[in-house]
C-alpha cells in the first residue's frame, strides 16, 4: 500500500459484505502530519436476521420481495435488537438493554483522558443504511476522507455513506468523571432501526455510572439539504494537486429502476449489470473475443428523459456494462439520479470506484445541463475521494485519470442495488493488460478456466 490512511476491505462475491466479510485496514506513514494522543476505530455496519442467501432469492424473485430495513446497526460488529442502552433516559417505552460481563454483543467503551485529542477512524460497510454519527457534548473535526487529507472543518455530527471512511479529531473536556453516548442512526431512508449506541467514558468515571444526558438525536432522514451541505464542506487539504483543467471524455450515467421479465432491476443508461463467470481481465488478457459482453452501453444522456417521473418504458436489458478507456486520459463521469418505477421517489446512491481516487467536482439539483453546469465545477481544490453520494433527483460530477491499467468496478455501494444491476465496469489500458503477468490462479472461472485447462493439456 502506498496510500496511508483509513481504509477497509470486504468481499464482493454475491452479498458477502452483508454476511460480515469486511474489516478495517489502517495504513500508517512515518510522515504523518496529524498530532493526537490516541485513536479508536469505529467500523459501522447493518445487520439482518434473514440470511444473505434468502435476501438474494427475495431480491431476484418475480415480483421482487424487498428485504426491508436492517434489524440492527452495529459498531465494531456489536449491536442490540429490540432494546436501547438509553431507554432509562426516554419516555418512549423502549426496553432497556442489559448485558452480562463479557457479552459478545455488549458495546465497546471508548475510554479517554481529559484535555486530550483522539483520532476516531470511522468506516461504513453498511449494506443499505446511510448513517449519521455524533458524540454527545463534543465537536468533531473532520481531517481525512477515503484515505485523503481534507481541509479541516468542525461539525456536531457527520453523515457517512456505505463505502466511505473518515478520520475526525475529538478534543476531550476537563471533566474526568463523565460518560457520553456516541450515537449512530439512519439517514436517507425512513428509519425503522434503533440507533446503535456506545459510550465515551472519561478515565475516572465510575464503572457503574451511566451517561446523564440522552444520546444525540439523528437528523431527520429526508433532510437532503442538510446532507448536501455537509458534502459541500469538503475541500482538498493544502498540498494536494488540483484536477486537470479539462477532460478528454465525458460519460453520463443515468441511474434508473427498471424491469426485466417482471424482475426489478437497477440500470445504468438502461443497461443492468450482469457479471458473467469469465473474468473480464482474463478475457482481455487472452483475447477471448467471442465474449459478446465486452461491449459499451451508451455514454450520453437521453435529452427527453424526465428524471422526475417513473420511466415511460420500464423495460431494460442486461450486459456486463464495460467502458474502455486508453491510458493517460482524463475522464469526467456525471452521475444522474432519477425517479424509481412507482410513486415519486428518488434514492441516495453512494458510488464507489475501484482502483482509483477521483476529484469530486460538484453536485446539483435536477437534470444535468451540458455546457452550463460545468461552469459550477470546483477546479481549484476539490476533494479526492473513492466514494461519493448521488442525491435524490440530482447529479454528481467527478473526474479521474486513467493511470492504473486493469478492469475496475464502478458501482452503487448499496449491496441490494449492486445485486440488482447498479454498476458498470471501466477497462483501461487494454493494450497493457494483454502484456501483464497475471497469475493463472485468479482466472480460474468461466471460459478462461476452460482455456487454461486446455492449454495445460498440450
Amino acid at each position: 500500500m502506498v496510500q496511508p490512511g483509513t481504509h477497509f476491505y470486504h468481499g464482493h462475491y454475491g452479498m458477502q459484505r452483508s454476511a460480515g466479510l469486511y474489516g478495517m485496514m489502517i495504513v500508517r506513514s512515518p510522515k504523518e502530519k496529524l498530532r493526537y494522543d490516541g485513536e479508536f476505530n469505529l467500523l459501522l455496519s447493518d445487520w439482518w436476521h434473514q440470511s444473505t442467501h434468502s435476501q438474494e432469492l427475495a431480491l431476484s424473485s418475480s415480483p421482487m420481495r424487498w428485504i426491508g430495513e436492517p434489524q440492527s446497526l452495529l459498531i465494531n460488529g456489536r449491536g442490540q435488537f429490540n432494546c436501547s442502552q438509553a431507554a432509562y433516559l426516554s419516555n418512549e417505552g423502549k426496553r432497556q438493554c442489559t448485558f452480562r460481563k463479557n457479552d459478545q454483543c455488549a458495546p465497546e467503551t471508548l475510554r479517554v483522558r481529559p484535555n486530550k485529542v483522539y483520532r476516531l477512524r470511522i468506516a461504513s460497510t453498511t449494506a443499505l443504511a446511510s448513517l449519521n454519527l455524533a458524540v454527545e457534548g463534543h465537536k468533531l473535526e473532520v481531517v481525512e476522507a477515503d484515505g485523503n487529507y481534507v481541509k479541516p472543518f468542525t461539525v456536531d455530527d457527520i453523515d457517512i455513506y456505505s463505502g466511505e471512511t473518515y478520520s475526525v479529531l475529538l478534543r476531550t473536556h476537563s471533566f474526568p468523571t463523565k460518560k457520553h453516548f456516541i450515537s449512530v442512526g439512519v439517514r436517507g431512508r425512513k428509519p425503522n432501526t434503533t440507533q446503535a449506541l456506545t459510550v465515551l467514558s472519561y478515565i475516572d468515571a465510575p464503572e457503574s455510572a451511566r451517561p446523564s444526558l440522552p444520546p444525540p438525536v439523528t437528523p431527520r432522514w429526508d433532510d437532503y439539504n442538510r446532507s448536501i451541505s455537509f458534502s459541500n464542506k469538503f475541500f482538498a487539504a493544502k498540498g494536494y494537486p488540483p484536477p486537470p483543467e479539462k477532460s478528454d471524455e465525458q460519460l453520463y450515467l443515468l441511474n434508473t429502476q427498471n424491469l426485466i421479465d417482471g424482475h426489478t432491476k437497477w440500470a445504468i443508461n438502461n443497461v443492468s449489470l450482469s457479471v458473467t463467470a469469465t473474468p473480464y481481465i482474463g478475457a482481455i488478457r487472452y483475447g477471448l473475443n467471442t465474449l459478446s459482453y465486452l461491449k459499451s452501453p451508451a455514454k450520453e444522456l437521453v435529452e427527453s428523459y424526465d428524471i422526475t417521473k417513473p420511466p415511460v418504458n420500464p423495460t431494460t436489458t442486461k450486459s456486463s456494462g464495460i467502458y474502455k478507456f486508453p491510458m493517460g486520459i482524463v475522464v469526467d463521469v456525471i452521475l444522474q439520479n432519477a425517479n424509481v418505477l412507482k410513486g415519486k421517489i428518488s434514492e441516495i446512491h453512494p458510488w464507489h470506484l475501484h482502483g482509483h481516487d477521483f476529484w469530486v467536482l460538484g453536485y446539483g439539483d435536477g437534470k444535468f445541463r451540458p455546457g452550463v453546469d460545468e461552469k459550477k465545477y470546483n477546479l481549484k481544490n476539490p476533494p479526492l475521494r473513492n466514494t461519493v453520494a448521488l442525491y435524490p433527483f440530482g447529479w454528481t460530477a467527478l473526474r479521474f485519470v486513467t493511470d492504473n491499467p486493469g478492469v475496475w468496478f464502478f458501482h452503487c455501494h448499496i449491496e441490494p442495488h449492486l445485486h440488482m444491476g447498479m454498476g458498470v465496469v471501466f477497462a483501461e489500458g487494454v493494450d497493457r493488460i494483454a502484456k501483464m503477468d497475471i497469475p493463472d490462479e485468479v482466472l480460474g472461472c468461466g471460459l478462461t478456466r476452460e482455456w487454461l485447462m486446455n492449454r495445460g493439456r498440450h
